[in-house]
């Protein structure tokens, strides 16, 4: 039997890296064996979902997988961010890994970005989920069992109302027309708190749902 290649799975701890690494494991090709996420070093929150670090780190202990963090600095320029990755990337590139798995699904820009980037250290991409139907991986996603709150709402696209509800068949009837269903163009974010990717449920409760830059965030805990 031929040995499965080992990659890096790129983790925001939503339900779109959740699924993508569920499908990586499922096709039979990888090995994962490490997750990789960024944080903001202030706040020890992870980028865009304003996540707390530690419940990211319980999801990769559910998973099973270590977790490695790029720290980011406050408001941190693309060029800090691309050197930061560049170094992370680099390590794994010697440690004779050669891929990196991300959840993206529509957004070319954003897939030739990590194309040209991760060419630039001889390292590939992989893209379990690119090309699928919004809606039928929405649907897809529920029907697996992954739970998942709704952490981050871009208050332009959606009202506050939507912090912190559940990302279930409910919310999919609930949201616009002009919303993706994965929230695919940044319209939302959500954390995963159980699913077929974790030995066991993260225990969370809600917080407090405040705006900040334009964006409803609200605060999970460990429960």
């Amino acid at each position: 039997m031929q040995e499965k290649e080992r990659i890096v799975h790129s983790w925001s701890g939503g339900k779109d890296s959740s699924i993508a690494l569920y499908k990586v494991v499922s096709s039979g090709l990888y090995k994962p064996v490490r997750l990789l996420t960024t944080a903001t070093y202030d706040y020890k929150r992870v980028s865009m979902h304003g996540v707390r670090l530690e419940l990211a780190f319980m999801q990769a202990e559910s998973i099973g997988l270590p977790l490695d963090v790029v720290y980011l600095s406050r408001n941190a320029t693309n060029e800090e961010y691309e050197s930061k990755m560049r170094a992370a990337l680099t390590k794994y590139k010697e440690d004779g890994i050669s891929k990196v798995s991300f959840g993206d699904i529509f957004l070319e820009d954003i897939r030739k970005y990590r194309e040209t980037r991760m060419a630039e250290i001889g390292m590939g991409c992989v893209f379990p989920i690119w090309g699928k139907d919004t809606k039928d991986l929405a649907f897809e996603i529920i029907k697996l069992g992954f739970k998942a709150i709704i952490c981050t709402v871009d208050s332009r696209k959606l009202g506050k109302e939507f912090a912190g509800r559940m990302y279930d068949l409910e919310l999919l009837k609930s949201l616009p027309k002009d919303v993706d269903p994965c929230g695919e163009r940044g319209e939302f974010h959500t954390f995963v708190f159980d699913g077929p990717i974790f030995r066991n449920r993260i225990a969370v409760k809600k917080g407090e749902t405040v705006l900040r830059d334009s964006f409803y965030f609200t605060d999970l805990l460990p429960a």
